[in-house]
């Protein structure tokens, strides 16, 4: 058994700020995260290349958080909240129960995926796991990538792949210019963020950028061979060997809705000093609302100082913090995805890949409980965590209870637990 004041889970950047301030104000910090180094996706450390600039902002936050007195503890996935003030986790050889009086969910988001045909061709990748397979060696250089879906992660994946040698065909983007005009004309208020979207695009070169284009299906058999693509009133065909596809991002928030927490839509509630609707417990970054880099960092660090009980250094964030949520209503608005993707699968296309449920054997259900009873769609290994999003967007199904184990534990973890004891 493992105590702390303030149990931080997750180590990206709203956690790595969290656990930081709250340290820095003295409080005893476990920082838990299944992951082998801090820093989440954005932040993933990777195999270098030559003359590529280290992130300054990384390298201060990571930093500050070694400074802190903070104990990160990697490697480790909770999957259980068996009593309040408890949380189990396991690692991969052992499992503990850890105690805190102060919690901070920073559990971040993950990409949205669609089904349609031919997703499950070989080559065929998510955008950001695209990215983080190149940042740990996989090779893409001279490979034809398309990058397609929705988000400003697009951009970003495609100018990382292009600068790590990939030939990028182009990036299709579902949403409409009409929105991305209004989006990119409100990044004046924002110009770092313009700056860095200036600097994606240009990173491109003569590769293509669509707005109201989105992919209808991946080629090929045993490998990705292309992509077939639409506007909406044409359809064409692109080659390819590789495909980057996600549409956004959803937030991670199973283990938010295990303790209790109160939601809005499918985000976390909180207040304006990331407390939830449960006393001390408190959640920061993309599992409230998907604002980028700087609203994890502001979150964080309003979280990590109301734990450690300094509510008016918390309050002085407001502005900042303000100022990133309305960042994300804008970010919203331009990629809120479009009516067609949800026609996008025929009914031999497989929606829930862990159990191989097609399209076809859910439509005949009117709810997700139905469909996991009768077809056992989200009751694969990642646990709804791909197929659900994409029900909820294809039949417009709400997520029904969460029960632990939240993730995959060895037996053994399960039988050490308080909860089944």
């Amino acid at each position: 058994m493992r105590e702390a004041e303030v149990l931080v889970i997750g180590a990206g950047p709203a956690g790595v700020m969290a656990a930081a301030a709250a340290a820095e104000q003295g409080r005893r910090v476990l920082l838990l995260d299944d992951n082998a180094a801090a820093g989440g996706q954005i932040w993933r450390e990777g195999v270098a290349m030559p003359g590529e600039r280290e992130d300054a902002r990384r390298k201060a936050a990571l930093g500050r958080l070694r400074e802190s007195g903070a104990e990160l503890l990697a490697g480790w996935r909770v999957f259980d909240a068996p009593a309040e003030g408890r949380l189990r986790a396991a690692s991969a050889t052992a499992a503990a129960t850890f105690c805190y009086e102060r919690l901070v969910l920073a559990t971040g988001a993950r990409e949205r995926f669609l089904p349609f045909p031919g997703w499950t061709i070989p080559g065929v990748f998510g955008a950001g796991g695209l990215q983080a397979l190149v940042k740990g060696g996989f090779p893409v250089e001279g490979k034809r990538v398309a990058v397609a879906g929705s988000g400003p992660l697009l951009l970003a994946v495609a100018a990382h792949l292009k600068l790590r040698g990939a030939r990028i065909t182009g990036v299709a983007e579902q949403a409409a210019f009409g929105r991305l005009l209004l989006f990119g004309a409100s990044l004046m208020l924002y110009p770092a963020k313009l700056l860095e979207a200036l600097r994606y695009r240009g990173a491109l070169g003569a590769a293509r950028y669509r707005t109201g284009c989105w992919p209808v299906a991946a080629l090929g058999d045993s490998r990705l061979t292309g992509v077939r693509l639409t506007d909406g009133s044409k359809t064409w065909e692109e080659e390819c060997e590789l495909l980057a596809c996600g549409f956004h991002l959803t937030p991670n928030t199973e283990l938010a809705a295990l303790l209790g927490c109160a939601f809005r839509q499918e985000f976390v509630e909180v207040n304006e000093l990331q407390q939830t609707s449960i006393r001390n417990i408190y959640c920061a970054g993309e599992a409230t609302e998907i604002s980028g880099l700087e609203g994890a960092l502001v979150q964080g660090e309003v979280a990590g100082l109301a734990c450690a009980g300094r509510l008016e250094a918390a309050r002085a964030c407001n502005n900042r913090r303000r100022s990133t949520r309305s960042f994300a209503r804008r970010l919203d608005a331009a990629f809120r995805l479009r009516s067609e993707l949800r026609s996008l699968a025929v009914p031999q296309t497989i929606v829930c890949r862990c159990e191989d449920v097609t399209f076809a054997q859910l439509a005949r259900y009117r709810t997700w409980t139905e469909a996991k009873l009768q077809a056992r769609c989200g009751m694969g290994a990642c646990q709804g965590r791909v197929c659900g999003p994409a029900t909820q967007t294809i039949f417009g199904w709400k997520p029904g209870s969460v029960r632990p184990p939240l993730v995959p534990v060895p037996v053994s973890a399960l039988c050490k637990d308080e909860s089944t004891a």
